[in-house]
């Protein structure tokens, strides 16, 4: 993962500093910070209900700030627009535990005992797509409308280290990185030059799995390229991938300070 990683950052790198690319393009860079608020339950060969763990109650995680970064390219002529989104989330720092025995890998943990546990849901977008030809400029540049498709790479981790019923301490884990096709919907309206409303939507539904992620940002432009844009940001899932099954809400305000050329 550190290679995939690397690899799109440094392609990403290498498009914005190419002087060819920069001066056919339109390009907008933001780097922000998400208060994550998780909720909902996971399970990993889960037998029955009373194996899924609470992220609130059993995990108790609570809310936690995020960096998050995206990368949006205009196109020249008929090429499609880029649009790159990477957002890290992680729960590590916490104490857990349930007030019954329960399942989870290929070990039965013990009630009313205290474990560790990490859950990671790293996940980057890579989207391309198209503005709705001529609607804006017929709305005199304020209303714009962007369909497409894209990929979410998905790097998923769960944990659990904690004793089982026979005493023993245990650790259970399973990783996944999965890729994902998911439909993208962008939306701005800028009634002022200086002002904007955007919206973000993408989603994919198929079998068991579902994915839903909605942005809402309000986007200030202070002086010349520089904005800084505030917003809410909502997604659910629900996956049964591996014996691994997870339903969970990350929701909460955002705040980003970036540039647009």
């Amino acid at each position: 993962m550190k290679t995939l990683k690397s690899w799109i950052a440094g392609g990403l790198l290498m498009l914005v500093l190419t002087p060819a690319a920069a001066s056919a393009m339109g390009l907008e860079l933001s780097l922000g910070a998400w208060n994550q608020t998780p909720s909902g339950d996971v399970s990993f060969n889960g037998s029955s209900g009373n194996d899924n763990l609470s992220i609130k109650d059993n995990l108790r995680y609570d809310e936690r700030s995020r960096i998050l970064g995206r990368v949006k390219f205009t196109t020249p002529l008929f090429l499609p627009n880029i649009y790159f989104l990477a957002t890290p989330s992680n729960f590590s720092d916490s104490t857990g535990s349930k007030d019954t025995s329960f399942h989870f890998g290929d070990s039965t943990f013990a009630a009313n005992v205290p474990f560790s546990s990490e859950l990671r849901l790293d996940h980057y977008d890579l989207d391309l797509y198209y503005g709705i030809p001529g609607l804006k400029t017929v709305t005199a540049q304020i209303l714009n409308i962007d369909v497409g498709f894209g990929t979410r790479i998905f790097d998923f981790k769960v944990r659990l280290t904690g004793q089982s019923t026979n005493g023993t301490t245990v650790t259970e884990s399973r990783s996944q990185l999965i890729a994902i096709p998911m439909a993208y919907v962008g939306l701005q309206i800028r009634p002022l030059k200086w002002l904007a409303i955007e919206g973000e939507g993408r989603g994919i539904l198929y079998q068991k799995n579902h994915y839903y992620d909605a942005i809402g940002r309000l986007k200030l432009k202070p002086l010349g390229p520089l904005f800084v844009a505030g917003g809410y940001r909502y997604e659910r899932f629900e996956t049964d991938v591996d014996n691994v099954k997870a339903k969970a809400i990350f929701d909460g305000p955002f705040a980003e300070l970036g540039l647009e050329f």
